[in-house]
């Protein structure tokens, strides 16, 4: 049976303004539900951020049991991350993610019942088991759909999630934290972990409805733009080079641990400042958990600009090195900034340079990877990339934490979290420019 690709390449190519029209198309169907399921996410992934202002007070946690609590979710995230989007990539995104979403929910509700530190321990660990492979599975599902060329864009706008997460998400916290402390005897941060579960059920549900594996199956496109989708990823995979093509080459490919410890670096500053927003706002002198949200919204705002600019920027210039680095960059002074003032109004300026630069880099980042990964290898490589970079997401909290007991202030693991950036950084700068630059 002759595919719609294949009919295509028998004819002239299509006019660029039905292909601009085609992937404008396929962007507004995918790329904002797929933001919606990634708020969802990284809310409940970090609103144990928010819980903290009251629960460490009430269950006698110290920083340095928060910061190993909210890190332990990535060791089980680490664990389950390769063998989930190997599942992913054999049973469809469609299933899997919702399974995901539904399993996540469950558990991001039951924190409510957390009573002591290892209570904490074990629910993280079991929320990271049940996310893993959703970030790294909807990563490797944009490819299916987006050549190289149009993916920075994409996957800019999909993880502005993470900051519009922590424009809604934190004063939503903070606001359910006052208003239902003591309701029915629950804490406010009890009821936050619970209301805040309710739409990753609903929302997994709506991932089974909704989504299509692959264009193939996409009712709502015709067969002349089913076509031209296929055409430019068949070309863009038959144009990729070095790329392994077994899961067990993976373990042995060496720009994919290169590639893991840049996303290290990178999600080593991305999580200390999610995790530890809200207590470095409320270290400045805000009060108020409602308050506290509001102002740690402020960096958030400024990263959704940031992130959608630079990812337009390198798609249309076809450049990826220069729009990393010079983020990372702007991030480490923003952390440098934020540690070393005494004003309430620097500090969350210096915080929103730290957010804009940081949250940036992750998304640009992974328009290296998939430059030249693609099939089972691109499935394995994508999360086993992800997975080694997310341990990041142990280490930072739980070495702030540390820090913070240790020395009674942030300003030495924000300095830490600068210096990363600054590794991650020169890592990209040695990458081979004619690997990523598509």
């Amino acid at each position: 049976m002759t595919t719609p690709a294949a009919a295509l390449s028998g004819a002239a190519a299509p006019p660029n303004e039905f292909v601009e029209q085609t992937y404008t198309k396929v962007f507004w169907r995918l790329v904002p539900f797929l933001m919606l399921c990634y708020v969802i996410a990284y809310l409940d992934r970090v609103n144990v951020g928010f819980a903290k202002l009251q629960m460490s007070q009430e269950l006698q946690f110290s920083d340095t049991v928060y910061g190993f609590g909210a890190g332990l979710f990535f060791v089980g995230y680490f664990l389950f991350e390769v063998p989930s989007n190997v599942i992913l990539d054999r049973v469809g995104a469609r299933v899997w993610i919702a399974r995901i979403m539904i399993t996540w929910g469950i558990i991001s509700g039951a924190f409510m019942f957390v009573n002591s530190a290892t209570s904490f321990y074990i629910m993280r660990f079991l929320l990271g088991l049940a996310e893993a492979g959703f970030y790294p599975g909807v990563i490797l599902y944009v490819t299916a759909w987006f050549p190289s060329h149009r993916r920075a864009r994409v996957i800019a706008v999909f993880m502005s999630a993470i900051p519009v997460s922590g424009i809604f998400g934190n004063p939503l916290s903070g606001w359910i934290m006052d208003a239902f402390n003591g309701t029915y005897g629950l804490s406010g941060w009890q009821w936050m972990f619970l209301i805040e579960a309710i739409p990753a059920v609903l929302v997994g549900v709506a991932v089974f409805l909704y989504l299509d594996n692959r264009p193939a199956d996409a009712a709502w496109l015709s067969p002349a733009e089913k076509a031209v989708i296929e055409r430019d990823i068949a070309a863009e995979r038959a144009s990729k080079v070095e790329s392994p093509h077994s899961i067990t080459s993976v373990f042995r490919n060496g720009r994919i641990w290169f590639m893991s410890l840049i996303y290290f670096a990178f999600v080593t500053g991305q999580y200390g400042l999610t995790f530890w927003m809200p207590t470095i706002v409320k270290a400045s002198g805000i009060q108020g958990n409602f308050n506290i949200g509001l102002v740690s919204a402020i960096p958030f705002l400024f990263a959704v600009l940031v992130m959608i600019l630079l990812g337009r920027s390198a798609d249309r210039m076809r450049e990826r090195r220069w729009h990393l680095i010079v983020p990372a960059l702007f991030g480490s002074v923003g952390f440098i900034v934020a540690a070393s003032t005494g004003s309430t109004v620097v500090a969350v300026a210096a915080l929103s340079v730290a957010a804009g630069g940081v949250l940036t880099c992750a998304p640009l980042f992974w328009s290296l990877p998939t430059a030249f990964l693609t099939g089972t290898g691109a499935a394995a490589g994508i999360a086993l990339i992800n997975s080694v970079g997310n341990l990041a997401g142990f280490a930072s909290p739980y070495v702030i934490g540390t820090l913070r007991d240790s020395t009674g202030s942030t300003a030495a693991g924000m300095y830490a979290l600068a210096g990363m950036l600054v590794v991650g950084a020169v890592c990209v700068f040695l990458t081979p420019k004619r690997l990523v630059n598509r």
